[in-house]
């Protein structure tokens, strides 16, 4: 199929079989990620629970630095696939180099994060000198070689946005299987590599990344032609820069707000001990394994929907909504059932053999918190749709009432009238009071947006 073709799919296939083409191998590519995350994880527990518990502090800053690149990606994405759908390809050009330039500036600030910040950042997350030492090894190796996990992000969105996700998840694979299989060669010592611990795993995350990076590139520039990159297309254009940012600003914002969330939901479980904190750690490396395929959904969704936006089909914009509800439903209720009969099987991958009390406590919070699954999958199709069409700033005010200014309160109020079982249950109530906002979103998008087209 020639690449001009590959776009003009997004306007033509049938809405059945054009979402699972575009987002399947995302999806894929996203599982593999997830793997990737659960068993960098388990290889952290097994060398030591301290390893662990540090890794699980940074995983708020790490949030954050993805929170940027994705960000930005999310824009880059919908702003090319638009001018593809009114037949812009000179734009379109532009955008994505514009994107690179954008990539590799948000590169540099976590640079200098990672060369001179990540000591201090850590003195503000715990007083323990252990896990402040584990966690700035780790820390500042992921940030200083940062430059793999944004350009990676870029090459990935770009093939994404002319509906060539199979090359796209190529990519992403590449660069999670070459971090699982370094990861115990690296932690333990294998091979005749030394023992390198927690930077080992750092170590392998930021090879793997590179990896993608440099595949993305390569095929970026000799199969994805409709986005091939030229020197010109870096100079930066006042007019699609802020385009990209109208989207990816508020996608950034979104996404780093789970940092914060992440940083003061810890805050609030540290009270009940180093267990407390593991045990949110886990849930979110073990949820990533189901909602890093709605987020491939959503990735592949973007385009989709921004390209019949561009081309005004506002039938084909309902049917790829309904499309994308059905799938997202379907994966989230199968996560659920998971997390509600086997929590103690899949806890115990983390243990080390000597920490039972995290199968004992995880499984309680793993049954509460799995409940909002379902709600999540409407909430989160619903926020594409708005990043999809330049309503970024709905999508944030999703996630700030979803992970601040509901779910913060709901875990302190819960924690002081019922201890560390009811904390879980901020999730559920959280996730509702969205939900209740998305669709008040969704009615006026509709209603002022979509019926006019």
């Amino acid at each position: 199929m020639q690449q001009n073709e590959k776009s003009r799919m997004l306007g033509t296939m049938k809405m059945s079989r054009l979402v699972p083409t575009v987002a399947v191998p995302i999806m894929i590519s996203l599982l593999v990620q997830a793997l990737y995350n659960i068993v960098d994880s388990i290889f952290v527990a097994k060398y030591s629970q301290d390893a662990l518990t540090a890794v699980s502090l940074a995983y708020p800053i790490q949030m954050l630095m993805i929170a940027v690149s994705t960000g930005l990606g999310t824009g880059i994405n919908a702003v090319t696939s638009r001018f593809l759908g009114k037949k812009n390809s000179e734009d379109a050009i532009k955008a994505a180099g514009n994107g690179l330039t954008l990539m590799l500036s948000g590169f540099v600030i976590f640079l200098v994060f990672g060369l001179f910040f990540s000591d201090d950042a850590f003195r503000l997350l715990t007083k323990d000198e252990t896990l402040r030492d584990l966690g700035v090894v780790y820390l500042s190796t992921v940030c200083t070689f940062s430059f793999g996990l944004f350009s990676a992000i870029l090459f990935e969105r770009l093939m994404q946005s002319t509906g060539n996700t199979i090359l796209s998840m190529v990519t992403q694979i590449t660069g999670a299987v070459v971090n699982i299989i370094l990861d115990p060669i690296m932690i333990f010592g294998m091979f005749g590599f030394p023992e390198m611990g927690i930077r080992g795993a750092a170590v392998a995350t930021v090879i793997g990344q590179i990896s993608s990076m440099a595949l993305g590139f390569f095929i970026n520039q000799t199969k994805n032609k409709e986005l091939k990159l030229n020197i010109r297309s870096l100079i930066l254009k006042k007019e699609i820069v802020r385009e990209i940012l109208r989207v990816g600003i508020p996608s950034m914002i979104m996404q780093s707000i789970s940092s914060v969330m992440n940083v003061t939901f810890n805050a609030i479980l540290i009270v009940y001990g180093k267990v407390a904190v593991n045990i949110l750690g886990i849930y979110f490396k073990l949820q990533s394994f189901v909602f890093m395929p709605i987020f491939g959904l959503s990735n592949g969704l973007v385009p989709i929907i921004g390209y019949n936006y561009g081309a005004r089909n506002k039938e084909r914009i309902y049917t790829a909504i309904k499309t994308a509800l059905v799938w997202a439903m379907s994966v989230m209720v199968v996560g659920m059932t998971l997390f509600l009969i086997f929590p103690k099987a899949l806890l115990s991958l983390f243990e080390s053999g000597t920490v039972s009390e995290i199968t004992t406590v995880g499984s309680i919070a793993l049954r509460t918190i799995c409940i909002h699954f379902p709600l999540a999958a409407i909430g989160i199709t619903l926020s594409t749709t708005f990043q999809a069409i330049g309503k970024g700033l709905y999508s944030m005010i999703m996630s700030i009432c979803r992970q601040l200014l509901v779910l913060i309160p709901a875990a302190w109020i819960l924690s002081k009238v019922g201890g560390l079982n009811a904390i879980w249950w901020s999730f559920v109530i959280a996730e509702g009071v969205c939900l209740v906002i998305c669709l008040f979103m969704y009615n006026n998008v509709n209603r002022r947006i979509f019926k006019h087209l």
